[in-house]
């Protein structure tokens, strides 16, 4: 038995930070190299390679013959990926004597994919998951190691979703890098929660424009959902961009037909506007002209 275990660290980003640092305080583990994505720009990663004197690979080809010849010499008992965008195969996930594992912020076998927490508040789901899982040659689809759950209220948007992931993902990673440690996993093969789970791909440019004819209920949660960090809403007015940040459910409005995307009137902190179904209060709003009651957003 080795005194500490052999990490490689494929990583990227603020999810990445905070399990990082739970990794490096841990005297029973040691992080051989760490691997940023080809295109990261994480100066907090690279300083973390000089300041402990870890080897930081970049660019690499994680499948490549090249690659394979040199993460072989380091003699790592595990491979674990957080944030990382690179596809692994099976020759580099069984490299390691402990296999290769991924962090997601997903509840597996649903979500599994891109984009998840954007995904969860626009299908208005109450809770959102954490999983790590062995990886194979699926996305998403390796035996479960640990998952936990988390609620969504109507409070939460893409920014609050993203504090609590930033965090928990650290914490569940750790525990289940010490739970392969200690030899006490016992894996759970995600078709026996599922046969079939669900997956959803990256959202792209012109994902973010606003059908004003959807539901208040699921403009609501398309808008939260790409909140800033994220793109915002976008939506026009006489054919300039307008963004728009922040919604919020009106109470007690009713349901009838008029024209939908239109201005009906001033609040204290945006305007209410036409829906689908009812109305909806805006807010935060970036548009270099006016808005005034009458006016038609979509146009």
């Amino acid at each position: 038995m080795r005194d500490k275990l052999k990490i490689g660290y494929f990583a990227d980003g603020p999810w990445s930070h905070a399990a990082f640092e739970l990794l490096i305080n841990d005297s029973s583990i040691e992080i051989c190299f760490i691997v940023p994505r080809v295109d990261s720009n994480d100066t907090v990663l690279k300083d973390y390679s000089v300041k402990y004197n870890i080897d930081y690979l970049k660019p690499v080809k994680i499948n490549s013959q090249e690659f394979y010849d040199k993460a072989k010499n380091y003699e790592c008992d595990l491979f674990v990926s957080m944030s990382f965008n690179q596809i692994f195969r099976s020759r580099i996930i069984n490299l390691p004597r402990l296999k290769t594992i991924n962090c997601h912020a997903g509840k597996l076998p649903f979500y599994r994919g891109r984009n998840i927490l954007n995904w969860a508040l626009i299908n208005d789901e109450r809770e959102f998951g954490i999983t790590v899982h062995y990886i194979d040659e699926g996305i998403d689809t390796g035996d479960i190691i640990l998952q936990r759950t988390f609620p969504i209220t109507d409070e939460d948007d893409y920014g609050t979703l993203l504090q609590v992931s930033y965090q928990e993902c650290a914490l569940i990673l750790y525990d289940g890098i010490k739970l392969i440690q200690k030899g006490g996993v016992k894996p759970i093969f995600q078709d026996s929660i599922h046969k079939i789970g669900s997956y959803f791909g990256q959202r792209k440019e012109g994902d973010e424009v606003i059908d004003w004819n959807s539901t208040s209920r699921e403009l609501f949660n398309f808008l939260r959902a790409i909140c800033k960090p994220g793109p915002m809403g976008h939506t026009t007015l006489n054919g300039e961009l307008l963004k728009i940040n922040r919604a919020q459910m009106i109470d007690g409005a009713p349901t009838y037909k008029s024209i939908n995307g239109q201005i009906l009137g001033k609040t204290d902190n945006g305007y209410l506007v036409k829906t689908g179904d009812s109305m909806l209060g805006i807010s935060e709003i970036e548009f270099d002209g006016k808005l005034k009651v009458g006016d038609r957003l979509g146009t």
